[in-house]
């Protein structure tokens, strides 16, 4: 992608236009910078002219492309999802491939939407990272800087953990295997031979070192800097992202800091929010333990080619009209004590359950197990959840018991399970304690593909009493090829610096 930047236009009020051709999608030559002193002038003068590259992210990161099963981030995610055991589907109907661990080959339109997705977030990011040769100086430039190293980390966290195989089939790090391609801006400090030799694929040990130069000096200049809405990335957001590459890294004591640190200000939300989850727990920015999500309007929404339509059974969409529909795996669901606030995300008849009454009754939020988590505004704009408080404690404690520091895991841990569970009373937990709440908590949020290959777990349907849809009861073992998407074809045939022999199996 050539990148023409008629820069010198903003010197002259004069607008500019940005374009990019699609498919020559890893290219960067041909970027003109500003001088630092000049950049940070026209942002100091003018803050709307950095924001419209900034808010284009975000937009982007929402945005319907081509089917009602890509539709940015949000979809990406929910496709990993569907490869675990944890969601199950009532019917056949989007998402079933993902679901039945079939739609992962070079040719797929979901590796190439997975694949576009994150790398157009790339580019956007490096478009706004080229104004700056040198470091900014005043909060509003630094806070644009940041911003966009920390999309570009948060970025490439994704993409290698969805086409590379940071961790074996025992969970070891194996940092020379091969990872994915990098797209350098004109201000990173490559030289052009670097930069050419970065959009081949590079071992999974270079990326690690790009991510965390990335975040760290993104954590940097967020310090101070005042973010106008949840949309944007501010310096607890980046140290989220820090706490989650960290945790992949098996860097166990900066995951735990990390994570303590970004969660300072966003306490978990008390049980009778997680009753009301489906009101507004699930669905609004402004929740105080949301700490990055993306604010819908009238305007962004994509109505039936949204997560929601998808994931929430009481929306008149995919799911509450159960063209398809989503539930909990029945063995999850039966690991939560009868005193978990959390049986009230899902619909069960069971006489002993005491159920939540859902705002807006459908014929998917009726069915055995069906998820109430996530709700429905009456107006298609719930908000889109990125990162929120529970998941650094979550981080946290694992990090601790990762230290054998099991006692102290247990006290973190217990500042979410407080929240959610009164019965719940240990003094010490162990890594497999914490994972079974992490997968309760965070169900549905996009975190099962990565898990599962981190941890290095596989997956199993066919137990007796399984609720998972007939033909979709797969058995999968740990490192298994199909949790690992193939590089695109196009991809392949495109970048002259990757070819057929650098394809994933």
């Amino acid at each position: 992608m050539k990148r023409n930047k008629l820069l010198i236009a903003a010197l002259l009020g004069v607008s500019i236009s940005l374009s990019s051709c699609g498919d020559e999608f890893l290219e960067g030559d041909n970027q003109v910078t500003l001088e630092p002193e000049t950049a940070t002038e026209i942002i100091d003068a003018d803050p709307e002219f950095i924001d419209s590259y900034t808010s284009g992210i975000w937009a982007w990161m929402v945005s319907y492309i081509s089917q009602h099963d890509d539709a940015g981030v949000m979809a990406v995610l929910h496709a990993w999802d569907m490869m675990g055991e944890d969601l199950i589907m009532y019917k056949s109907h989007w998402f079933n491939y993902d679901y039945q661990l079939d739609n992962r080959m070079g040719t797929y339109r979901r590796t190439n939407s997975a694949w576009n997705t994150f790398y157009t977030m790339i580019n956007k990011a490096n478009e706004i990272i080229d104004f700056f040769p040198e470091e900014p100086t005043s909060v509003a430039a630094r806070g644009a800087y940041g911003n966009a190293l920390a999309v570009r980390a948060y970025a490439y966290l994704n993409l290698i953990q969805g086409f590379a195989n940071p961790t074996d089939s025992d969970g070891n790090l194996q940092l020379e295997m091969p990872g994915i391609p990098v797209i350098a801006s004109s201000v990173d400090g490559y030289t052009q031979e670097e930069s050419e030799e970065l959009m081949g694929r590079n071992t999974v040990g270079r990326v690690f070192e790009i991510i965390e130069k990335d975040i760290l000096k993104a954590i940097e200049l967020l310090d101070g800097y005042e973010r106008p809405t949840k949309n944007y990335i501010n310096k607890a957001v980046a140290q989220g992202i820090a706490a989650r590459y960290y945790l992949l890294a098996q860097n166990w004591s900066e995951a735990e800091t990390m994570a303590k640190a970004a969660r300072a200000d966003y306490p978990v939300m008390a049980g009778d929010a997680v009753v009301n989850g489906i009101r507004d727990g699930f669905m609004d920015v402004n929740n105080t333990e949301w700490m990055w999500g993306f604010d819908q309007s009238s305007e962004t929404s994509n109505i039936y080619a949204s997560f929601g339509s998808h994931m929430s059974n009481l929306t008149p969409g995919y799911s509450g009209m159960l063209y398809s529909g989503r539930g909990i795996d029945v063995r999850l669901f039966n690991q939560m004590s009868d005193t978990d606030y959390r049986k009230m995300y899902w619909y069960n008849d069971a006489d002993t359950l005491t159920q939540c009454t859902a705002p807006r009754e459908t014929v998917g939020s009726k069915q055995p197990y069906a998820i109430l988590k996530h709700g429905w505004d009456g107006s298609w704009t719930m908000d889109y959840l990125y990162m929120r408080g529970a998941e650094m404690v979550l981080i946290e404690a694992e990090a601790l018991a990762r230290q054998e520091q099991e006692a102290a895991a247990a006290t973190v841990l217990a500042e979410l399970m407080s929240k959610r569970d009164p019965s719940w009373n240990k003094t010490s937990v162990t890594v497999e304690d914490v994972y079974l709440q992490r997968r309760l908590e965070l169900i549905g949020e996009g975190f099962v593909l990565h898990d599962l290959k981190r941890l290095a777990k596989g997956i199993d349907r066919t137990y007796e009493g399984s609720n998972h849809m007939p033909g979709f009861k797969l058995k999968v073992p740990a490192g298994d090829v199909r949790w690992t998407y193939q590089i695109p074809q196009k991809e392949i045939q495109e970048n002259t610096h990757i070819s057929d022999e650098d394809q994933n199996p």
